[in-house]
């Protein structure tokens, strides 16, 4: 028996060991001389898959079942050596977008769901927060078997372990303060926690140490070599079967159903699944990589390691079996054998190998899951609840790393509460391969969305839904029942006593251990959920653009583009400076500049490339979802180019082939390109309508200087001119200077009303009164050509809400239009305005020689002369052509319409109307008198 302090004591030493490899791997990172830019490193690292599960479980199932404790552990080789590629691209895609987690990749690769990261949130949480609580219990166990040996063999009841004596609550307070001093050291999550993983790189090697010391005593010491120990196991199977304690490991892999060689090949997919994608095997593999190169020796390296620490599994368990044939647990061989030999020290090395397992697993486990929690479970919280803090708060670096180190202190607390509450519960010891097939649902989610981009975030999240529920209803649900905390029922009857519900032989399916029937049943529902609610509807455009960067780029290093758009500098080093501070973003935002070749920030473009910089340093510390929603505040998102448009709509149109619907998508691509290539088509028009006007202001303009050229030169070269020809040829030169300044501020005004720059003074306008101001400023021409103007028909009291100058200029170029077009003699203008429902309707009518029916709309395009409209000095257009296309326009500004039309049946000549928005005073007055 060992004395509980040294035992506590040589803990403590140990702890503080990792404590000081942390500190100096810290302490060199911080110099730039890091140590874990090592393939070795990152290799070992790896071993934080193998916990107190492989420690002590794997002997426990082999002496139970022999040999089928290898699954767990051939699944990782196979990923590893077969399969490397997956991880490599993986790798790549992770630093490319700077992901946090595995929550943050799912997150990002749909569109950077908030809604998808907090769903793969809480399904790690629920799947391995029990699974920490089994590393404490192991610890708890192992210490009360060296305090307690030979007395008390088995394990005490967690129950009659008095609270402040249960080692367990110290190891779990110890490891809460060394993830949160190692582990939140910086807000950045893609930035790597050298001294953790120098100090699982560390345990790695103690553990694979301690074992292997175990296997060489129980091997050489014990016995004579392997050859002793299967002569020996030989003769003792020959005699009655021992009865052997239900150990753990019995539990994790088989449930209590005899585990047939059947099910290897699904515990082996399981573990290939969860030795990436369990939060601790993602954040050691991918987020913690310092160089993808390293991952060449990790493929054999880490194998090996597997190898090794599993070469004595079996003669251990063989041993134990000869040793103890009955009355101690299976899993407490690595500790009871050499106990049992009066080998303390050895025992002591083998305890603090299983604390090593436990502790490393646990360290970053933690870490995994806070990450998680903070950026992709709180951050969308405060980003919807509590935008105000957000927006206010100077500093929330502080704030973040606050919560991130409460959630570390709270998921212990909680995993060590389930610890003690499930006691020596099945659901508690049954956890491993629970776990497993539970971050297992992440799968199709993960590997669908790096080689398929016809997935979309509503596949991923009905994916999730379906597999999670159904590991709930096959697995977690029948290990509570089993535990007592449901009614026995459940298990005998299924659900609602509908046998063919039973949770553990679904829909008839029999024959398999309830890990197998878990996986068929969960899997098939979420890769079913998967594909097809992702075929339902091709990927948006945000979806889109993640799937190319995952699937077809993911191979290469290369920086997401995902923003079309711009912000300023000064608003996004602000909003970076929040969340990394001040300094650590200034340096940031510095060698950026230097590597595009600008020597300090400001003079950084404020185009997609700074804004995609900085969404990416947002996303190492909140994660990409939240990082988009953060910068969205910020950014001007510009529309998509027609070369990105035909992108997106070839590749929906392949993603299309896939669905069902593909007859009616294919037709809707259709439209779609026939409405771009109408687009194009009246794009290249108003290109050719921008030249013709151009030519035309040009010859417009040449028009009235040539006449005055050639006029100011006869009067020039010609001293002996009579007066009368000097006076007519005096009288062609100012009416073209006029008709050329009339041009040129026509144009202008022209130009102003296209571009929406237009001044407009609003107010109430008399429409009566308006006529008669028009009028009265044309009666000197009217008087000159003897026109008759009536104004008979023009009603009182109508107002309209307008520019009374604008309306002014529209009157009198219908006015002056009118002037141009009658008799000689004879000429009659006639003027009505009266009221039609809610508008105000006003005619010009001449009795002139009238306007071709298919002239109606022609004479509105710019510098469009009517026929007749002829200078009799000059043989020359009278007007310019930009009269009523002015007047239209500002009519259409105010709500109205302009148009031609032909004279009243029976009279020459023709009509243009205009109408107007009723004034609501002048409404409401109408209906008042009425």
């Amino acid at each position: 028996m060992l004395q509980g302090w040294l035992i506590i004591l040589v803990s403590l030493v140990y702890l503080a060991v990792l404590f000081l490899i942390a500190w100096v791997a810290d302490r060199r990172a911080d110099a730039g001389r890091s140590l874990i830019a090592n393939p070795q490193i990152y290799a070992l690292s790896l071993g934080v898959y193998c916990t107190t599960w492989t420690f002590y479980g794997s002997v426990g199932r082999a002496a139970s079942n022999g040999v089928d404790f290898l699954p767990i552990y051939l699944g990782p080789t196979l990923l590893f050596a077969l399969a490397g590629f997956v991880v490599l691209k993986m790798i790549r895609v992770s630093k490319v977008n700077r992901i946090t987690s595995i929550a943050d990749l799912i997150a990002s690769r749909y569109g950077k769901s908030q809604l998808l990261g907090g769903l793969v949130t809480v399904i790690a949480v629920v799947g391995v927060v029990p699974y920490i609580a089994l590393q404490l219990k192991a610890v708890s166990n192992s210490f009360g078997i060296l305090v307690r040996y030979p007395e008390i063999v088995m394990p005490t009841s967690i129950a009659a372990v008095p609270l402040l004596q249960d080692g367990a609550l110290y190891t779990a307070a110890i490891l809460a303060c060394f993830t949160i001093f190692f582990g939140t050291r910086h807000l950045d999550a893609t930035e790597r926690h050298e001294g953790m993983v120098a100090a699982i790189a560390f345990e790695s090697v103690v553990k694979l140490l301690a074992f292997l010391a175990v296997g060489i005593f129980v091997v050489w010491g014990m016995h004579d070599g392997v050859g002793d120990i299967f002569s020996k196991f030989k003769t003792f199977s020959a005699m009655p079967a021992p009865v052997i304690p239900q150990s753990s490991a019995t539990a994790h892999m088989s449930g209590h159903t005899p585990l047939v060689y059947g099910s290897w090949g699904a515990l082996v997919f399981l573990s290939m699944l969860a030795s990436l994608l369990l939060p601790r095997q993602f954040q050691i593999a991918v987020v913690e990589n310092v160089n993808e190169s390293h991952l060449k020796r990790a493929v054999w390296l880490f194998p090996l390691y597997l190898f090794l620490i599993n070469l004595f599994v079996l003669p251990v368990a063989m041993a134990g079996l000869l040793y103890f044939p009955s009355g101690v647990d299976a899993d407490t061989f690595v500790l009871t054998l050499p106990m049992a030999q009066h080998q303390q020290a050895l025992a002591l090395l083998a305890y603090i190998g299983g604390l090593s397992a436990a502790t490393g697993m646990v360290i970053v486990e933690t870490i995994a899951l806070a990450t998680m929690i903070c950026n992709d479970l709180l951050m969308p919280v405060l980003l919807r609840f509590a935008p105000v803090l957000l927006s206010t708060h100077r500093n929330l670096s502080r704030v973040l790393l606050t919560i991130r180190r409460v959630a570390i202190v709270l998921i212990l607390a909680l995993s060590y509460g389930y610890f003690r509450f499930a006691g020596e519960a099945y659901a508690l010891v049954s956890i491993g391969l629970i776990s497993f097939a539970a971050v297992a649902q992440f799968a199709p989610a993960v590997l669908g969305g790096l080689y398929w981009k016809g997935g979309t975030r509503n596949g991923a999240v009905a994916g999730l839904l379906a597999g999670f529920s159904v590991w709930m209803y096959t697995l977690l649900l029948p290990s509570f029942a089993k535990s007592g905390w449901l009614p026995a029922k459940f298990m005998e009857s299924g659900f609602f006593g509908i046998e063919m519900l039973h949770p553990l032989h679904l829909f008839g399916l029999n024959g398999l251990d309830v890990i197998t029937h878990c996986i068929v049943w969960s899997l098939l529902a979420n890769l079913s959920a998967y594909i097809g609610v992702s075929l339902m509807r091709a990927p948006n455009v945000g979806e889109a653009r993640q799937a190319n960067l995952f699937v077809s780029r993911g191979s290469q290093a290369m920086h997401p583009g995902t923003w079309s758009g711009g912000a300023k500098l000064s608003e996004l080093i602000p909003l970076v400076s929040r969340f990394l501070g001040a300094e650590h973003t200034q340096e940031a935002f510095a060698r950026y500049a230097q590597e595009r070749g600008f020597s300090s920030p400001a003079q950084l473009p404020a185009d997609a490339q700074l804004v995609n910089f900085a969404e990416a340093l947002l996303a190492g510390a909140i994660g990409s979802a939240s990082a988009r929603a953060m910068l969205a505040s910020v950014v001007t998102e510009e529309a998509l180019d027609m070369e990105e448009v035909m992108s997106i709509l070839d590749e929906a149109s392949q993603l299309r082939s896939y669905s069902r619907e593909i007859e009616e998508k294919s037709r809707e691509l259709t439209r779609a390109t026939a409405e771009l290539r109408d687009a194009n088509q009246r794009l290249q028009q108003l290109d050719q309508m921008k030249d013709y006007f151009v030519a035309t202001v040009t010859h417009e303009l040449r028009t009235p200087l040539t006449s005055i050229r050639l006029f100011s030169e006869i009067l020039h070269d010609d001293p002996s001119m009579t007066v009368n020809e000097r006076t007519r040829f005096l009288s062609i030169i100012v009416s073209e200077t006029e008709r050329l300044s009339r041009l040129i501020n026509q144009i202008l005004d022209m130009a102003k009303l296209e571009s929406g720059r237009g001044e407009w003074v609003i107010s109430t306008v008399d429409v009566a009164e308006l006529i008669l101001s028009a009028s009265t400023a044309l009666t000197a021409i009217s008087a000159e050509r003897q026109i008759t103007l009536n104004m008979d028909q023009v009603e009182s009291g109508l107002m309209v809400m307008a520019d009374r100058d604008r309306l002014i200029q529209v009157m009198q170029n219908l006015l002056s239009n009118a002037f141009k077009f009658v008799p000689a003699t004879g000429g009659v203008v006639t003027v009505s305005a009266y009221s039609i429902d809610s508008d105000v309707l006003i005619r010009v009518c001449d009795n002139g020689p009238g306007i071709n029916a298919d002239d109606h709309e022609l004479i509105f395009e710019k510098f469009h002369q009517g026929a007749g409209n002829r200078d009799s000095l000059t043989d020359k257009p009278k007007g310019t052509g930009l009269g009523l296309p002015i007047s239209r326009q500002i009519v259409e500004h105010f709500g109205g319409r302009l148009w031609a039309e032909a004279a009243p049946q029976g009279a020459n000549g023709a009509c243009f109307c205009f109408t107007l928005p009723r004034h609501v005073r002048d409404l409401c007055t109408t209906v008042a008198s009425g």
